[in-house]
Formats: structure tokens, sequence, C-alpha cells
């Protein structure tokens, strides 16, 4: 046996691992900034449900996203594990309330499989693929998809 060219050039990517909604997700981790704890933000008029305000982090003004609301899964439950995921997305820097965050995962782009089609767009959309690690599936979250135009980010 010898080993396809293919073989040897699967790329290898970081994500951080994280829940919300009671479910596994992930982002790369070249989207993400820093990870801090829950602070109350300032809430702000207007807004849709999964819009929780703004945050004051060293001098610019975030929007803080709940994201288990965003994807239809209810609000964040209170709760002193919960914290804010800042992310680069679109150009927009941001932050997602999540319940809690667990691991690294070093995956090759091999293992990454498609995300099925369930004949939703919002779900193909914002979801960009599923890795299975141990019993469990982990979503890989399309963080431009998820926060796009409706988001409340266009001014």
């Amino acid at each position: 046996m010898h080993s396809t060219p293919e073989a040897s050039e699967a790329k290898t990517f970081e994500f951080v691992a994280f829940s919300a909604g009671s479910q596994s997700y992930c982002l790369e981790i070249t989207q993400i900034r820093e990870i801090r704890r829950w602070a109350p933000v300032t809430a702000l008029p207007h807004t849709p449900s999964d819009v929780l305000g703004v945050m004051n982090l060293r001098g610019a003004v975030i929007p803080i996203f709940d994201l288990a609301a965003r994807f239809g899964l209810g609000k964040t439950p209170d709760n002193e594990r919960n914290v804010v995921i800042v992310a680069a997305a679109g150009g927009n820097t941001i932050g997602l309330l999540v319940e809690s965050v667990s691991e690294i995962l070093s995956v090759n782009t091999d293992t990454i499989q498609q995300t099925p089609d369930i004949k939703s767009e919002a779900t193909r959309n914002s979801i960009q693929g599923v890795i299975a690690v141990d019993e469990e599936m982990i979503r890989v979250v399309n963080l431009d998809a998820v926060l796009g135009a409706d988001a409340g980010l266009a001014a």
C-alpha cells in the first residue's frame, strides 16, 4: 500500500468547542479574539430577541448575541459558567453568549463531514459541517452566515 498525494495534503484546523442551547458547536480558532466571563450588558431598544445588548471591550462597543436564541433553541439560562466568545465576523467584532467552552479540537479537513441536506436553507448556511468526536457530533458554525445582514449589525 502506498499513500496517495491527497491523503498527505490534508490540512489540520483548530476549533474551539462550546455548548449553546445544550448542543455542541465549534468555531475555527482564527475567528476568536478572546473568551470572557459573562457580565451584564447594556440593552438597546428595538433589537431582535437574540441581541442581548452591547458591551464595552477596551473602548470598543460590541454587540452581544445569545447564540442559542439565534439558533432558535431558546434563551441561554443564567449560569456562572456562561461565557462570551469575542469573535470577528465580516469585519465586525461581536460577542456570542454561550453556556460553556469545553476544549480545543485539532481536526483534519477530511474528517469534517458536510451538513446533511435537511431542506432548511438557514441550517445549511449557518452550519458548514459536522465533526464526529467520540459519540458526539459537533457542528461547525459559519459565523458570517449566522450573523449576516439581518443580525442587527447593519448601521
